[in-house]
């Protein structure tokens, strides 16, 4: 039984040995460094300080973006729609037909004023001619009775007769003017019946709706067969390229804008700033919001639309902020982060930003002025990467 222990002891010792033996460990404990990463090339970057810089302090206001000019376009009269000739997203030049009604009624309400003008007209020549003789009769009646009167003076006439003459030419007279009272009715009604006509004519052309000006159709519920009725919308067409943001404004920042007034304009959907001026303040105010629409005319850009999602810059004043190239932060789902550059190495650091002003971006934390960053970031930079920084 003794010589069993020094056996035991002997290979307990053995077991560390073999251990470091296979972890590759010196004599000493320490681990060798791998060749390769001894011998890793510095990465040649160029950085750029955390400085503080002036920024002005802006308010952001959304809004969506409205054709400045829109026309709802409807039928003045009902009648059954004939034909459509427009569609949705089709562009349309001023007076150019849009929808067709079928209206019988209307045509032959044309004609029947077309025939009672006709009819007007036909006796025109007739009431002409009772003028001309009633106008010849009443000549002869006043001849006769200035000779019976010369007759008279003379006493060579009985006062019958010259009662007679007297009263032939009042009647003459009153034959005349009659004559020319129902050709004076005649030429009343040639007249209504002109007006008759043309209201006849206007109605009738009512049933071929025109656009009132060129645009581009943006709506469309007039279809062939359906029944137009008068004041329902038909076609909805907007004015193409004229557009302004409809921005809906703080009552507590109300005081900072005013008409005239130089904004910019950022519109999600083209990823682009505009320079625009604000033309109109409504002076109402939503009770529900506590805000004011604030109107502010666009640009003719091509790419605008009707409901796109903008947003306005109001500015404030200035304030002091920390701020980075954009070209230095990283961006990787919501974190963003830097290479800030320490002790010749490259070191990373999630921060927190805030707005972005041309080729800066603000940072909110992470950061302080004065410290380095990797900008531009090259490809496959890593975390404890040596650097070598070229100015």
């Amino acid at each position: 039984m003794r010589l069993l222990f020094p056996a035991v002891a002997i290979s307990l010792t053995a077991i560390p040995l073999i251990l470091l033996s296979s972890c590759g460990g010196s004599p000493g404990g320490e681990l060798r460094r791998s060749p390769a990463a001894s011998s890793t090339a510095p990465v040649a970057v160029t950085a750029a300080p955390v400085s503080r810089q002036e920024w002005p302090t802006v308010y952001e206001a959304t809004g969506t973006v409205r054709a400045r000019t829109t026309a709802a376009i409807a039928s003045k009269v009902m009648g059954y729609v004939q034909q459509v000739s427009a569609q949705v997203g089709d562009h349309v030049a001023e007076g150019q037909v849009l929808v067709t009604l079928e209206v019988r009624d209307l045509d032959a309400a044309v004609r029947s004023a077309e025939t009672a003008r006709a009819e007007v007209a036909s006796a025109i020549p007739e009431a002409d001619s009772a003028v001309a003789a009633a106008k010849a009769n009443l000549d002869l009646a006043q001849a006769t009775f200035h000779r019976m009167q010369d007759l008279a003076a003379k006493k060579s006439i009985s006062d019958q007769e010259f009662d007679e003459a007297s009263a032939r030419l009042k009647a003459a007279q009153a034959g005349y003017d009659m004559a020319r009272g129902r050709r004076a009715q005649l030429d009343s009604k040639m007249a209504e019946a002109g007006q008759a006509v043309r209201s006849a004519t206007v109605m009738q052309e009512y049933a071929r709706i025109s656009a009132p000006f060129a645009g581009i159709v943006t709506a469309k519920s007039a279809e062939p067969g359906s029944l137009a009725t008068a004041g329902a919308p038909l076609i909805t067409i907007e004015h193409d390229g004229v557009y302004r943001l409809e921005a809906s404004v703080d009552e507590s920042r109300l005081s900072a804008v005013r008409p005239g007034q130089s904004v910019e304009v950022s519109i999600d959907a083209m990823d682009r700033r505009l320079n625009c001026r604000v033309s109109e303040i409504v002076p109402a105010m939503d009770a529900a919001s506590r805000s004011a629409l604030v109107k502010i005319d666009l640009p003719a850009v091509p790419q605008l639309r009707s409901g796109m999602f903008g947003r306005a810059f109001f500015p404030l004043g200035a304030r002091t902020v920390v701020a980075v190239p954009a070209a230095a932060v990283i961006e990787r789902g919501q974190l963003q982060s830097v290479f800030v550059v320490e002790d010749g190495s490259a070191r990373a650091r999630l921060l927190t930003t805030g707005q972005r002003t041309g080729d800066f971006v603000e940072v909110l934390s992470g950061l302080s002025a004065g410290e380095r960053v990797v900008a531009p970031v090259p490809t496959g930079l890593q975390d404890g990467a040596r650097l070598e920084v070229r100015q």
